[in-house]
């Protein structure tokens, strides 16, 4: 019975060792990529609507008795003297009166459907999302460390601060052309309604892409991972230099914003085209900046980012 029901179990044995050998390879190999990939994120700001000044309906008094109407539309005295027997012959005076109240109809239909067009524009004007990618070469470390800095010191909380934050970034990464390596940028166009939905789908992305946020700045809440991390000790208490083997070959820093009105980046194909983008985004001024992040790995000493990180992880960025 049992040699029956070995028999009848054998064929299965190998598609299940092999199955079982293929999820080993995977969860070990992604157990690797993730084990020494930290990341840095500065940003904040939010998706409201542009307060405006609230306009009152004019008003406009039409003397003889016509009273006063809203906008100067309406009926006035002028369009009832016919049926009391006033202003003259009752025929062709009646239709100037009725051709003259269609129009007064039409010009106020007119004025309200511009009035709502208005009003749905300010409420939910155009909003423009985009994204920045900058893949530098791993020498660029006085970059992390200008980074970090904003991070640890940066007013995140204020428009004003928001903006300067996006204009120092953007400025660090001008000023290290001989680093730029890898770009890539994307931007649309949508309404407000909607923007906060897609700003955040970019940016989870991004943030995705790390095991953890080590050092983050958001709406002015400072988190420092990197201060609580107990440092590896030997039997004597002194700590343990610790190398990965692999050395970093790569830094990724990346730009989400939204701003109000247009934002048209350019295709990143080369230096240029990544001065131009950089140059637009970090010029995005604090009454048009809704919202932004900045994230950038590795952010910890000791993580890497290596070449087959930046293809698994990377894909769309181009060579400059």
């Amino acid at each position: 019975m049992y040699r029956k029901l070995l028999s009848a179990i054998k064929p299965f044995f190998k598609p299940l060792l092999a199955i079982a050998l293929v999820v080993v390879l995977v969860l070990g190999s992604a157990d690797a990529a993730f084990a020494a990939r930290s990341g840095g994120r500065i940003g904040g700001g939010s998706f409201r609507a542009p307060s405006r000044p609230y306009s009152s309906p004019t008003r406009t008094y039409q003397p003889g008795g016509g009273g006063y109407y809203p906008g100067g539309g309406g009926f006035g005295f002028p369009f009832l003297l016919p049926f009391f027997g006033f202003g003259g012959g009752f025929g062709g005076l009646f239709g100037i009166f009725i051709v003259i109240a269609l129009a007064n109809f039409l010009m106020q239909a007119f004025r309200r459907a511009g009035s709502e067009e208005t009003a749905e524009y300010t409420n939910n004007p155009t909003v423009a999302i985009g994204q920045v990618q900058v893949g530098l070469l791993a020498e660029a470390r006085e970059l992390q460390a200008e980074l970090d800095k904003l991070a640890m010191t940066a007013n995140t909380g204020s428009a004003e601060g928001r903006a300067q934050v996006l204009q120092e970034v953007s400025l660090a990464l001008l000023r290290h052309p001989e680093y730029w390596v890898y770009g890539a940028t994307q931007s649309e166009k949508t309404r407000l309604a909607v923007a906060e939905a897609k700003f955040n789908q970019l940016a989870l992305a991004e943030r995705s892409k790390v095991q953890e946020e080590t050092l983050s700045n958001v709406n002015n809440q400072l988190r420092d991972g990197n201060a609580t991390k107990s440092l590896p000790t030997d039997a004597n208490g002194e700590l343990v230099k610790t190398e990965t083997g692999v050395p970093s070959e790569y830094i990724v820093v990346t730009l989400v914003v939204g701003t109000l009105g247009n934002l048209q980046l350019p295709t990143i194909n080369s230096s240029d085209q990544m001065r131009q983008a950089l140059s637009q985004i970090g010029g995005i001024g604090s009454e048009q900046l809704l919202a932004f992040e900045v994230l950038w790995t590795p952010q910890a000493k000791g993580d890497t980012l290596t070449t087959d990180d930046m293809l698994t992880y990377y894909p769309n960025l181009h060579l400059v």
